[in-house]
């Protein structure tokens, strides 16, 4: 008999799900949907939202799917592992029915409320106690709920984040994780427990948060009405959640100090694992509860997260040529336009707004357009250089924070498909890059064996990550390279 895991992914782009061989580390089945990007609506300017029962209903597709694909035996399934979209609100009241669409990662209505608990807390406790300003993260936009739609507030029996609300699905019981509640700056690090003062200051009550359990646990087991549904053995335990910039570091075996994951995907992202509960200044960058935190054994999560990324980058593709235009083609016409494109720079925080941006609306554009030299071509190759430089600015503030960036490692998906791509990561950003086959669904089952103590040690539960290959800077492209930095970052101080 096989012993199988299985391990979610739920983006706001779509749901991923993974049957992986726990023995081989191989994946015996995958699945995600749907084949275009799911819908973000926005109702308002700068809103973001989602429907909970999307994510369900993708979410039951691709667990048949695979289960189909895998030939799965009645006991093959040993646990199940949940990865989500961080820094999502999802409502529910005691039916646990979803009160409101979820207000997702990019939603900026809550930025101001943040800013007026930051002023009202003070940067003496916000920093070191919370290591972030509270921001337009989970907890704001809970306040911004209360102010705005008390008729809904008072029917809610708990908040959850996406991938609690997925567990909940499964199994009836609406849970949360430490590192879940750090995310949405409801943590005090200092203390090592909820913030009273975050939650007097936006009067929130404690009743609201979901019990906690952590991130590698049997957590709890999926219902007879689900695993029917699914076609899955009832009582099969959901032994692991993360959000999924911490997921995606679990998933290239980024646990220790010093190391750093990226990825490319809606959204750009670089995570470095510190030892310390380091912060910087201005919150453009933030720190959280990384999976393998331990009191006496502490790890912390430095994100960097740029908005506008792989979302720019399908943008344009719808602009220019739709589903005629692939983005294997797109690379393809970049390349055949010089380092720099002439000048051109793309702005791309056009996907509300900004950590690194202090929360400032910058929006995206072009800059430095001339009308008789530029095509699309220099849009294409812009669009990808433009993105970079903006990872490349989030780069220095996390140098500033000291962190040690030298090696990223990343799946071998999303932008970094682009060898153009690649190319200006690792020339801008001076930095050797290894690119792995893995991705978030496959960490989220390697989490679940991790939590049901399947494996001897953590380093037992990466067998099978193959590395594609490894790419160091290129001496003869840097300067290039840099002067496109150098040019973005004038295009930048323009547009702030």
């Amino acid at each position: 008999m096989r012993n199988l895991l299985l391990g979610y992914d739920i983006g706001s782009s779509s749901v991923k799900a993974t049957i992986l061989d726990a023995d081989t580390g191989k994946v015996v089945a995958a699945e995600g949907l749907p084949k275009v990007e799911m819908p973000i609506n926005a109702p308002q300017k700068d809103w973001a939202e989602q429907d909970p029962e999307m994510w369900w209903e993708y979410i039951v597709a691709c667990t048949k799917a695979i289960v189909s694909k895998a030939d799965l035996k009645s006991g093959e399934l040993k646990a199940i592992g949940i990865s989500y979209q961080m820094h999502g609100l999802v409502l529910v009241d005691k039916e646990q029915q979803v009160l409101r669409p979820a207000i997702i990662w990019c939603d900026s209505r809550a930025v101001g409320i943040g800013n007026q608990a930051f002023e009202k807390l003070g940067a003496s406790y916000c920093l070191p106690h919370l290591l972030n300003s509270p921001g337009n993260f989970t907890a704001s936009k809970l306040r911004w709920v209360k102010e705005n739609e008390p008729q809904i507030y008072e029917k809610i029996h708990k908040f959850m984040l996406p991938g609690d609300y997925i567990a909940m699905r499964l199994s009836g019981e609406i849970l949360t994780s430490e590192t879940g509640l750090s995310e949405g700056i409801f943590w005090d690090y200092k203390r090592s427990a909820i913030s009273k003062e975050l939650l007097e200051a936006y009067d929130i009550d404690t009743a609201l948060i979901p019990n906690t359990v952590a991130s590698f646990s049997v957590q709890s087991k999926v219902s007879p009405e689900v695993a029917s549904l699914l076609g899955i053995n009832a009582g099969v335990p959901i032994c692991y959640r993360a959000g999924d910039q911490p997921n995606n570091a679990l998933s290239l075996n980024v646990l220790q100090e010093g190391e750093l994951a990226t990825t490319a995907g809606t959204s750009g992202t670089v995570y470095g694992v510190s030892k310390k509960p380091i912060y910087d200044p201005k919150s453009r960058v933030n720190t959280f509860i990384h999976v393998n935190h331990q009191q006496s054994n502490p790890s912390y999560g430095v994100l960097l997260c740029v908005n506008g990324t792989g979302i720019l980058n399908s943008w344009v593709r719808r602009i220019l040529g739709s589903e005629q235009l692939t983005y294997p083609k797109m690379n393809q016409l970049a390349s055949e336009v010089g380092i720099g494109a002439d000048g051109l720079a793309f702005i791309p925080f056009g996907n509300g707004v900004e950590r690194i941006m202090e929360n400032k609306p910058v929006g995206a554009s072009l800059q430095n357009l001339n009308l008789l030299k530029h095509d699309h071509k220099h849009i294409l190759r812009a669009t990808q250089e433009g993105i970079v430089a903006a990872l490349t600015y989030g780069f220095d503030i996390m140098k500033d924070m000291g962190l040690n960036l030298n090696t990223v490692k990343a799946g071998h998906a999303n932008m970094f498909l682009s060898p153009l791509f690649r190319e200006a990561f690792v020339n801008m950003n001076q930095v050797a890059l290894e690119l792995y086959d893995t991705d978030g669904s496959q960490g989220a089952a390697r989490g679940a064996g991790i939590g049901l103590g399947y494996y001897g040690s953590q380093a037992d539960a990466f067998v099978g990550l193959e590395k594609i290959t490894s790419l160091e800077p290129d001496q003869s492209l840097t300067e290039a390279y840099q002067g496109v930095y150098a040019t973005w970052l004038t295009a930048l101080e323009k547009v702030k």
